[in-house]
This record gives C-alpha cells, structure tokens and sequence, in this order.
C-alpha cells in the first residue's frame, strides 16, 4: 500500500478551528489544552488519571456482560481483564450507522486500537473503546448507508425498521424487514466474508446498535476493541452523579459555556453547537421520544420545562433530581456532556475524534472543567483516502491527482476535458496563449517609452485577448465532453469514488464496501500504514 500525505488546508471545508489544533499555535491553547501528539503529555495524563476503582469494577462487569452478547473474541475478552485490572482506556465512538457506516468509523477503531498499543509500548497499559451512541435520537442519520454499485455509482440502502418518533435508535428493532436490504447489500458486495458478517449481525431481533455490535465485534475480533453500549440502563445508573450534576450546576455550567463561545467568537472560531441561557445539557424521554430539557426562572426559583409535541411538564429542581435517581434510564447527557459522561464512567487517557468532534471539544472543554475538573486530551483520528487500482489508472491516463477531485464534479469533467483535447488543439491554443504574452509584452514595453499613459490600456487590451482565448477554450472542452462520452463517465466515476456528493471519500461511501472488495486483510494493511504522528489526511493506493 503506497501512501502519501495531503494537508487539511488543502481539502475543502476544512474549518480554521480544526487546522489550527493540528498547528497547535498559541491561539488555539485556551480551547485545547492538550497538543494533538499522545507523545507530548502521555506519561503525565496517565499519573495523573483519577478513576474509583469500585466504578471500574462496575464499568467492567457491564462490559464483560455486552461484548458476550455479541459474541466477542478472546482478544476482547483479554483487553477486558486488563481493563478490570487498572489499565487506561483509548476511546473514540459513532452512531450505529447501517452495516456499520461510512469508512471513517472503521478509521476511528482502528486508530483507537493504534493509539492504544503505542502508550502501552511506551508503559502505560492501554485497551481501545469504541463508544456505539446508541441513544441518539437522529434515525435519519443511521438508517442508510451507501455502496457503489457495479457502474460506480452509488447506491442508497435504506431500512424501513423504526420506533416512536424521536425515540433513541437503541429501540429501533429491526425486522422481516432488514432481510431484503441485507441481500440487496449483499448482491452489491458480492459474497465474500464481509456479507457474511452483515448476515450474522443484521438480523431480525436485533436492533441497531445491536446489529452494528456484532458487525464490529467481528471486524475488529483480531484487535480486541471492546464495544460499549451507551443506552445501557446500568450504565446511566453509574453516571447519575454526571445528571444530577448537570441539573445542579446548570447556571454555572451554562455561563462557562457562554463565557467560552464569546472567546471562540473572539478568537475568530466557529461554535459547534448553539449555547442559549436557558441550556440544560440532559435529555429525558417523553411518550417514547427522547426530549430536551430547560430551564427558567420562576420567580427567582429555577424550573425545569420538559416539552413534547403533546404535553409540557414543569419540575423543580428537587422533583427533577427525585425523577434522575429513579429512572436514570430515561436520562441521556446531550452531545456537550456526552464526552464528559462516557470519560467519567471509563478511565480515558485519551480520545480519538474527527474534525467535528474537535469542535464540541472546544466547547465541551467549559463542561470539563466545572464537573470533572479535568479536561480528556484529544487525538485527531486517522482520516484517509482510498484509491483503487482502476481510479489509479484513470489518474495517470488523465495526469491529474486526487486533490483534483476534490473540487467537485464539474470541475473535474473540465479538467478532463482539457486533458483529453486532441494534441495539435492543445498545442494551438497554448501557441496562441504565448504569442498573447510576447506580442503585449513587446508592445508595452514600446508604449512605456512613447507614452507610459498607455500602458494600462494595453494592459486591458491584453487581459481582453486572454479572456476570450480562455472562452474559446472552454467552449471547446465542453464539445469535448460532447463528443466524447468516456470523458464525462470517467470524471462522474472518479468523483463518486473519491469525493462523492462533495464529500471526503471516507464519509460518503460504506466501509462494508471496501472490506468486501479486499478482505479483512485490508484493515490490516491501513494499520500497519497509520502513523499518528502524522496529522495529515492519507492518500492510500491499494
């Protein structure tokens, strides 16, 4: 696997935020206070990791109860015991997204699996988590999937399995209903190993986080990534301390959190997530649906308002803390307190995350600081870039590269077009382009001696010229794409595969798709390719 580097700055959408963490220039210090490199604060995060063993025990003993359920390997059985017994957690996370989502999510645990066998080389013992966030609420998120079909164009899956609106997709139970959409996948796929694991794991009975547990179970089975389901009712128990301070410290924390969005702003960053002063960071269920929860004055006595589509409820401080510590199920931290909760109830070295998620962490740092009083540093995780053979023939035949892709697909069938113009054509424009610069050169030069006045003249005169050259070319590219039909197939195919519907590669597309296309030797190959000292985005030939 050959592999090249591609900086962020150069790939579109890249937010200055994001950048900047991987510069780690002072500026961007007071929303991270962690360098992205594990190297640089590895031993002095780990000596200085709090976490009550009598919590780990509990932690691990529901975990030791999920990964059975799934059908765990002895690999992952084995990082369990070593869990149990003091080691840290390297933790990243997803929504359970359709036969497993997009590719990144396969990047996230292989890079958790990375990151935590190098602090254990270095002798801080170290098992990778992959957090499934199984009570979102967003089942328009999770419920499809893409794969290229046999044209190279994609092909949306998409499963009918659904609960009570608004409800966590931890209750979408699937169906009779999966059977055709697994086929469908796996006619795409083809029959190979990694159908059979969608077989075995999207099923009737199951739900989605389910389904995506044991999918993952057995593509990380080598590794031992120990899988962890955040709608666990067990688990909310252990984090009733994280809801009961979320609602007692609400003032506090919601200043914190104002205070920190006005120094983004003054920092010339972007906020993630919309803080209001009425911000409580828990949702709770109401008639199945997983609703927000606020808070507001009532003469001088803070009130907490939980509103549905059909009723609203009104609780005081005290009644909302009752309800919390007997049903801590029905409670769930939003995507600020998420990381603080899944960091309270696991021993969390570090954690492994994408763009976006640096942007909540920003955010999340305020929340942090006022509950845990400690702040998880963040890993960027592995971002890549596949490019298979036939797009590596279609890039030398065009001589051009895959950041060419990332311009989108018009611009790509241009650029094709330009390429694939017969030879003497080229020539000819490109004689005429250099005939342009002499003539208005000499001429310049001429006029600056007779009448320097006229020289901006001639300058337009020469940007005119240049102009309608350019058109003219333009509009014999575009009869290029006319006549030639392979041209705008091939820029439509390698857009689709590198860059498709205007997006990294390894959002858009299925990770399921190239497992299926190259083994499970594939996630192999990518970890032994990964290199976390390097930042950038991975060019990857396979």
């Amino acid at each position: 696997m050959k592999a090249q580097c591609l900086p962020f700055a150069q790939i579109p959408h890249t937010t200055r935020l994001f950048t900047d963490f991987l510069a780690y220039p002072p500026n961007v210090r007071p929303f991270y206070p962690h360098s992205p490199h594990l190297g640089q604060w590895l031993k002095t995060e780990a000596s200085a990791l709090n976490y009550d063993p009598v919590r780990r025990q509990s932690v691990s003993t529901i975990l030791e109860r999920q990964n059975a359920s799934w059908d765990a390997s002895p690999q992952t059985f084995a990082n369990l015991s070593r869990l149990r017994r003091g080691a840290a957690a390297i933790v990243t996370g997803q929504q359970v997204g359709l036969f497993g989502g997009p590719m990144f999510a396969i990047y996230k645990a292989l890079a958790a699996v990375k990151l935590a066998e190098e602090a254990t080389a270095a002798g801080v013992d170290a098992v990778p988590v992959f957090w499934l966030a199984t009570y979102d609420h967003d089942l328009a998120e999770v419920n499809h999937t893409s794969i290229p079909g046999p044209d190279g164009l994609l092909r949306t899956l998409t499963t009918s399995s659904h609960s009570v609106a608004g409800a966590p997709v931890s209750e979408v139970r699937l169906g009779e209903e999966i059977l055709p959409v697994v086929e469908e996948a796996a006619s795409l796929l083809g029959e190979s190993e990694a159908s059979q694991f969608l077989r075995e794991s999207y099923r009737p009975g199951e739900t989605l986080g389910s389904a995506f547990a044991r999918f993952y179970a057995r593509l990380f089975a080598v590794w031992g990534v120990i899988l962890l389901d955040a709608s666990d009712p067990e688990l909310h128990r252990v984090a009733v301390p994280l809801y009961r301070a979320a609602v007692e410290q609400a003032s506090e924390i919601d200043d914190a959190l104002l205070a920190r969005g006005r120094a983004l702003d003054a920092a010339h960053y972007h906020q993630q997530v919309k803080v209001t002063s009425s911000s409580v960071l828990l949702f709770t269920l109401q008639d199945g649906a997983r609703t927000s929860i606020h808070r507001r004055a009532n003469g001088g006595v803070p009130e907490f308002v939980i509103a549905s589509e059909r009723t609203t409820e009104k609780l005081s401080r005290a009644e909302l803390l009752d309800r919390i510590a007997g049903v801590p199920e029905e409670f769930s931290p939003n995507v600020l307190l998420r990381p603080v909760v899944q960091d309270y109830l696991l021993p969390t070295l570090a954690y492994t995350g994408g763009a976006a998620e640096a942007a909540y962490f920003a955010q999340a740092g305020a929340v942090y600081e006022k509950i845990l009083g400690r702040v998880t540093p963040l890993v960027p995780r592995f971002s890549a870039t596949l490019v298979e053979p036939k797009v590596q023939r279609w890039l030398r035949q065009y001589g051009i590269a895959v950041l060419d892709a990332f311009h989108g697909p018009d611009a790509l069938r241009q650029t094709l077009a330009s390429r694939a113009l017969p030879a003497d054509l080229q020539a000819a424009f490109d004689r005429a382009n250099k005939s342009v610069e002499d003539s208005f050169s000499s001429l310049q030069d001429a006029l600056s001696k007779l009448d320097p006045t006229l020289v901006d003249a001639s300058q337009t005169g020469a940007s005119k010229v240049r102009y309608q050259l350019d058109r003219l070319r333009e509009r014999a590219m575009a009869a290029e794409l006319r006549r030639s039909e392979v041209v705008s197939r091939h820029a439509d195919a390698i857009s689709q595969a590198l860059y498709p519907n205007g997006a990294l590669q390894e959002r858009g597309i299925a990770g399921v798709y190239y497992v299926a296309r190259h083994g499970t030797e594939l996630l192999k190959s990518i970890y032994d390719s990964m290199r976390t000292d390097c930042l950038d985005h991975q060019i990857l030939e396979l």
